[in-house]
């Protein structure tokens, strides 16, 4: 099975991998953000995300679980102020990244296994897809969360502030 090659090729690898994308990340104008996350922790996401991409290719497991896990991770890079645009294209570097190893590394499919390669295609776009929209979706909720309170202290501030036009001089 395809999606089991490259589950182990990227176990394999994983460490080589790892170094490979925070230096594209830290050094990408476009992921400039991501430069307020610190290497090792940065580190440590990538890997764990590469852990679930290899668990979810071999399992398929809950969207449920993807959801909330990439959703928990849009809040924090959100609190950190790295910009939505900047986390977007960082999965958009990583996929390609992925992509880019599997060909370094030699992982070709034999010509009758077309339809392998294009369900593993697949199964990684949605992924990676998926993430993007999970990401947004909690970015924009810890957002909403942060400009709410702001609203309301500016609105109470108003009113506190506000004076009748009649004891106006």
């Amino acid at each position: 099975m395809i999606s089991l090659k490259l589950t182990r090729l990227i176990e394999q690898h994983s460490s080589e991998l790892t170094d490979e994308l925070v230096k594209k990340l830290h050094s990408s104008p476009r992921t400039r953000g991501l430069q307020r996350v610190a290497a090792p922790e940065l580190r440590n996401r990538i890997q764990e995300m590469l852990s679930q991409f290899q668990a979810w290719l071999i399992t398929k497991e809950n969207r449920n679980s993807v959801q909330e896990r990439y959703r928990r991770l849009g809040r924090q890079h959100a609190s950190q102020l790295v910009s939505l645009p900047d986390l977007c294209w960082a999965v958009v570097v990583i996929k390609e990244e992925l992509w880019d190893f599997a060909g370094q590394h030699a992982f070709h499919a034999a010509p009758m296994d077309l339809q392998a390669e294009l369900e593993l295609t697949r199964f990684v776009n949605v992924f990676f897809d998926g993430m993007i929209c999970y990401l947004a979706e909690g970015y924009e909720q810890f957002r909403s969360e942060m400009v709410e309170p702001q609203l309301h202290a500016s609105e109470a501030a108003t009113r506190m502030v506000a004076i009748p036009r009649t004891q106006m001089p």
